[in-house]
């Protein structure tokens, strides 16, 4: 039971998360990018698709060799 509780509770917060995001592309106040990254990277643990563009994006990136060297 706590497992699906914690698991329901990530995906409201990852969703919560994006749609901040998205407002804060549009006003001044908010780092909208820095919130939809913290969304989606909370969302790739629950929801396939969201985990596949995050495994494609970091492949890209390790191809141009544009990863930190941390995470190569």
């Amino acid at each position: 039971m706590k497992r699906w509780l914690f698991k329901a509770a990530r995906i409201a917060a990852g969703v919560a998360l994006v749609l901040l995001g998205i407002v804060g592309l549009f006003l001044p106040l908010l780092q909208g990018i820095l919130f939809i990254v913290l969304g989606l990277g909370l969302l790739s643990v629950d929801v396939p698709a969201v985990r596949r563009l995050r495994e494609r994006l970091v492949r890209y990136l390790r191809e141009k060799g544009k990863l930190p060297r941390r995470f190569r």
